[in-house]
């Protein structure tokens, strides 16, 4: 099937059917599901072909090359899909839902599929079909005056986007990185934060439709209620509340998704805070985590070292010579070249001409004592990073992080690593001093940020590596496991984890919590069709 085929039928996201084809030989050698026999496979396929048609069903290698596509560290070849299927309604879901069934063939569900650094559409265990969702593309609702929306899991951010602003209704999305290709149900299922006061994306999200593992259809909240107008209007219901049962689960497939949006203010104001030296992280976070906590700052802000900044739009041999360790002076001149500090802190004010005014002397005293800079789009005009961010923080659209694939070369390897701690300066230095290390140990960089919340950080760890190189991808899979077994020794877990280290990660969540889920799992997936490995949950 030529890329142009694929790219007709939208089952490649924009530019990254350019990424690293390397290992695909090996993953030609995918394995059927523990249980699975060829001929269950075969007829699983033929009763979905019956199901969507002949051209919406693969399983044969080549036709199913999109779906195994990825930049995690897999140097075994372990995430590798069988097949695909791309439904086009809520009953062909469910028809799917009892083929696997029928067949014990295992499923794996994504909305999009782009979430780069955690394993895009390849699943967490082998020999599953991955069943796509793209194709369920439809905006269902927007209620300008209630600010909400219901979108279906194939509907990506820039569609959502589009449709708001042809139809002159003023709201605001929040978009994660590489919004334009991404999936806002995908996304806040997987928990992801954005950039504006609505950046915790679960937070904001109210009632769902969910195909079960046995084929019934369940809506959540008040989407039970026969004639109800408050689907999208609270999110609680009656009874126990079960939305979070289907984030970062196996439990059900997401049909339908409400998510509310932010009016657009009268008045945005983007800032960056700059820092000179990497020593300052401590004194970053006990400045801004007063002005989070208070709301005074009210968006998710990202505080981005220098390297992480410069690998979006540089290449690494530009900073140092290859085969050379990235070191602060090197990255220090280079910043300091194109307007940035070894620390950059983004955040926005939001409100009216009055509001603003009266907060941003109270934010720019309490930064200003920190040692930072703080700097507004008039000094910073022109400067990619900033406008970057500036664009991120009223909801706009970029595709700038995929230039992070390029840091090492072609090769494209991405892995996120992403530990919560407490919004605290002594974790944040305790952090980035410990995963300096073990990077430095494996001879990665650190490229990497920190996600102030409410009262929480993600560290949100960037490991860069050249795919194409299968030593170096040995060498980050070796990385990443130390990475996440160090940092959970000490007390950090990851919020969200790759397909390639779910188990890992599930494990550093105690006994009791696994057995919970595998409980919840046997009682409604007994057949285990559902995502098994997701994580961490078989």
């Amino acid at each position: 099937m030529s890329d142009f085929e694929l790219n007709r039928r939208g089952l490649i996201g924009a530019g990254l059917i350019g990424a690293t084809m390397v290992g695909l030989a090996a993953c030609d050698k995918a394995t059927l599901a523990p249980g699975v026999s060829k001929a269950d496979f075969a007829g699983a396929i033929k009763a979905m072909r019956g199901v969507v048609g002949d051209e919406w069903v693969f399983g044969d290698p080549e036709a199913v090359t999109p779906w195994k596509k990825n930049y995690i560290p897999d140097p075994e070849g372990r995430h590798v899909p069988v097949g695909a299927v791309a439904p086009k309604t809520v009953e062909e879901v469910q028809e799917i839902v009892r083929i696997a069934n029928k067949y014990r063939q295992p499923i794996w569900p994504v909305s999009t599929g782009k979430n780069m650094g955690y394993g895009m559409a390849t699943p967490a265990t082998p020999g599953q079909i991955v069943l796509d969702l793209k194709r369920m593309n439809r905006i269902l609702d927007v209620d300008p005056e209630l600010g909400t929306a219901l979108v279906e899991p194939g509907v990506t951010y820039q569609q959502l986007k589009d449709y708001l602003e042809e139809n002159n209704i003023p709201l605001w999305i929040d978009v994660p990185t590489v919004g334009p290709i991404a999936s806002p149900v995908g996304n806040t299922l997987e928990r992801g934060v954005g950039y504006t006061p609505y950046g915790e994306h679960f937070t904001f999200q109210c009632g769902m439709e969910v195909v079960l593992p046995d084929g019934q259809v369940m809506r959540t909240g008040m989407g039970s209620i026969k004639g109800t107008t408050a689907w999208q209007a609270f999110k609680w219901g009656y009874g126990p509340y079960v939305d979070g049962l289907f984030t970062q689960s196996n439990f059900g497939i997401v049909t339908k998704m409400g998510m509310w949006l932010m009016p657009k203010p009268p008045v945005y104001k983007p800032f960056m805070i700059r820092h000179d030296d990497m020593a300052d992280v401590p004194k970053i976070i006990e400045a801004m985590r007063p002005l989070r906590v208070s709301s005074l700052v009210a968006n998710c802000n990202l505080m981005m070292s220098a390297s992480y900044q410069l690998a979006m739009f540089k290449r690494r041999n530009e900073i140092v010579p290859d085969g050379r360790p990235l070191d602060d002076a090197s990255v220090k001149k280079a910043a300091k070249a194109n307007g940035l500090g070894m620390w950059n802190t983004y955040f926005a004010l939001y409100g009216t001409e009055q509001t603003v005014a009266a907060i941003e002397p109270i934010i720019r005293a309490q930064l200003t004592a920190s040692g930072g800079e703080v700097m507004t789009a008039a000094e910073m005009e022109g400067n990619p990073w900033f406008h970057h961010h500036a664009t991120l923080m009223q909801g706009g659209l970029n595709l700038d992080e995929i230039g992070l694939l390029r840091w090492r070369g072609a090769g494209g390897g991405l892995a996120w690593f992403a530990p919560v701690a407490a919004a605290k300066g002594k974790e944040a230095e305790a952090q980035t001093k410990l995963a300096r290390g073990i990077l430095d140990k494996h001879g990665f960089d650190y490229t990497a940020a920190y996600a102030i919340g409410w009262r929480d950080l993600h560290h949100i760890i960037a490991l860069l590596y050249d795919k194409s190189d299968r030593e170096q991808e040995k060498k980050a899979d070796a990385c990443y496991r130390e990475l996440v077994s160090t940092f959970g020794e000490n007390g950090w877990a990851s919020y969200r984890t790759g397909v390639n280290s779910m188990a890992l990660v599930a494990e550093q969540y105690g006994q009791v919590n696994r057995d919970f889920n595998k409980l919840l799992k046997n009682a409604i997936d007994p057949n285990g069709v559902i995502a098994p490995g997701k994580s961490g949950i078989v």
